[in-house]
């Protein structure tokens, strides 16, 4: 019993390395950096596999046949799965083995993630809507008159998007002790001046996450989704296309596997460590230095658990930190929806595919945060910047990214022309959402159906919802070279020079002012993302120093947790409903009920995300303005 005793006031580092503790040296595998290195990795994984999940959202949406606001709830999920847990895992988790608990919850994510891409193999080949030959004519006789709808059979996966939901929610518990604990071990054992720093290097690493997350979606994105299982040759849409579905499922597992290498570290790093500069001192005198970190051994659960109710009274009574909360609540819900319609509003606004969308993200955005927020950290460690100091910065930098913000909303482009949606068949602009709309004197014989989507493209730059409704008659060609001829709506409007009545597969491309209009919106972004970064890590750095030592692993975990709760669930629900809006054409599913969206109407969808950059930049210049009152 008493050689059991001795070995409770070592860590599980210094049992397996007696020579060493013996020796006075530092135990092997459990500095303040090696845990700082292994933490990074863990941040990169989860943040990797987080924004992969948000660059698969357009994919997720077409492959399951869901509305914006289904979508938004999917990916809310997460959300709903972590603040199961926080509050009590940023609690109890302080007073017990943080480092095990981070390795924990690596596995559940690696196991949540896998579960999230486990759908595909049981769903079938992806069938999309569109019109074939009929198999009793000629090839090149394309008739007028639309296939009637194959008998009812309900999809087998239709109701399986329900194990993304709840493996993007088991992601959501396994991230839970990852940011409160291990923020807190940094900040207990790191020097003051030097936490600050650490924290941002902590948190550039983390932005290299959703860099590859986004590249990896990216990469995806361009694979169509059953690769390896069928021709691609015979698949008759691109990338462009609004029933493209790119290999959504790759991604889970490849993140999945990296998740679960993150957290093996985690299993042999010490539950304490010295604190930096007193290296050298034996562990039971650094713990008597930091009363607040006590062994689970010599503290019960139950005296903990009383605890809980009198420190979270003492943390809300804060003023500076209850300030806090509010502006981050307001902030995080404006975030939280831009972030994840970022890569749609990109495809609909300006017309860029899925997978160029999150590679620009990648590759423009997310790298120069990173550098802002290094650079954050860095001059807040070179001036030792106080936290009024701090506050001050983050105000300054987060008003500039605002009047920056206020140039996007020059930067548009138009609808693209569909005639029956946005323009008349005889080219006149309007829009429309009524199907009837869709029927003209030039269609009206051919018996077609409103439910189509099999965009076809004629050389007046004119979109037709599909061949049979542009009263085409005749094709040539097979797969994606098929041309239509004899199209009696394309003759209403005015052709261009020795132009013909034909249409060739796929929506028209926009023209070359959206292309400068995009240009425009990419600098203006990520200029704007560069110069609110840098007060990143100043702003997060306030809550750290405005509350109790005790307290600060529970403060980190209640603001989590009222931002996702009050943020990150309802945002992209309600974001997805504001998008859903906006549709002008829908998809239908094979036994009837709407599908995913096929066409939005710019001009209704660009004012609810100008208003969104609004009020995230002002909130979050509001709430510095408070933290600076408050002191």
């Amino acid at each position: 019993m008493d050689n059991q005793a001795d070995s409770y006031r070592f860590t599980s580092q210094e049992v397996l390395c007696p020579a060493e503790r013996k020796a006075g040296k530092t135990p092997c595998c459990s500095t303040l950096k090696m845990f700082i290195v292994a933490l990074s990795f863990a941040y990169f994984s989860k943040a990797l596999s987080g924004t992969y999940m948000k660059s698969s959202i357009t994919q997720i949406e077409r492959r399951f046949d869901l509305s914006s606001s289904l979508v938004g709830l999917i990916d809310g999920s997460f959300e709903m799965g972590n603040l199961l847990f926080l509050a009590l895992v940023s609690h109890f988790g302080a007073k017990m083995h943080r480092p095990r608990l981070i390795a924990v919850g690596c596995l559940l994510m690696a196991v949540g993630s896998a579960l999230t891409g486990l759908p595909h193999f049981f769903m079938g080949r992806y069938k999309y809507d569109t019109l074939r030959h009929h198999p009793l004519r000629p090839m090149n006789l394309y008739r007028c008159v639309s296939l009637s709808f194959p008998e009812c059979v309900k999809d087998p996966g239709s109701n399986m998007w329900i194990y993304v939901f709840l493996g993007n929610a088991l992601r959501g518990i396994g991230e839970t002790p990852v940011t409160p604990l291990g923020i807190s071990y940094i900040d207990d054992f790191a020097k003051a001046e030097n936490s600050a720093f650490y924290i941002a290097c902590l948190q550039t690493i983390t932005l290299l996450g959703p860099m590859f997350g986004f590249l990896l979606g990216s990469m995806c994105a361009k694979l169509y989704v059953d690769i390896g299982f069928v021709n691609v040759d015979t698949v008759t849409i691109t990338p462009k296309d609004a029933r493209w579905v790119g290999a959504w499922w790759l991604g889970f597992f490849v993140s999945s596997a990296i998740m679960l290498l993150s957290g093996i570290p985690f299993w042999f790093l010490p539950r304490s460590l010295p604190k930096q500069g007193k290296e050298n001192k034996e562990l039971p005198d650094t713990q008597q230095q930091h009363p607040g970190i006590t062994s689970v051994h010599s503290q019960k659960l139950t005296d903990i658990a009383k605890g809980f109710l009198p420190s979270l009274k003492k943390l809300l009574s804060t003023p500076t930190y209850f300030l806090l909360l509010c502006g981050s609540v307001l902030k995080f819900n404006s975030f939280i929806g831009l972030l994840t319609f970022k890569a749609k509003y990109m495809e609909q606004q300006f017309g860029q595919s899925a997978s160029r969308a999150n590679f620009l993200i990648g590759v423009l955005n997310l790298p120069v945060v990173a550098v802002g927020i290094f650079l954050g950290g860095l001059l807040m460690k070179r001036y030792k910047l106080s936290v009024v100091a701090g506050a001050q910065l983050s105000f300054l930098t987060s008003f500039t990214a605002y009047l920056l913000l206020l140039l996007q909303y020059g930067t548009k482009c138009d609808n693209i022309q569909v005639a029956g949606l946005t323009v008349s068949y005889n080219g006149t602009p309007g829009i429309s959402h009524d199907k009837q709309w869709l029927f003209s004197e030039c269609n009206r014989n051919c018996s077609c159906r409103a439910e189509e989507w099999d965009p076809v493209c004629s050389e007046n730059g004119i979109t037709y919802v599909s061949p049979c409704l542009a009263g085409c008659t005749g094709s040539t060609g097979h797969g994606k070279h098929t041309m239509f001829h004899n199209c009696s709506c394309v003759l209403l409007t005015p052709p261009p020079a020795e132009g013909s009545a034909s249409v060739t597969l796929g929506q028209c491309p926009r023209g070359a002012d959206c292309s400068r209009s995009f240009t425009s919106y990419m600098a203006v972004s990520v200029l704007s993302s560069f110069i609110n970064s840098l007060g990143s890590t100043p702003g997060y750095m306030i809550i750290i120093r405005c509350i109790k030592p005790q307290l600060k692993s529970l403060a980190l975990g209640i603001q989590t947790l009222v931002m996702r709760t009050l943020g990150g669930i309802p945002a992209p629900v309600y974001f997805g409903a504001f998008i859903d809006s906006s549709c002008l054409k829908w998809g239908m599913k094979k036994c009837g009920g709407r599908g995913a969206c096929r066409l939005y109407d710019s001009d209704m969808y660009r004012p609810m995300h100008d208003a969104t950059l609004c009020i995230c930049t002002v909130t979050l210049s509001l709430s510095h303005i408070t933290y600076y009152l408050s002191f």
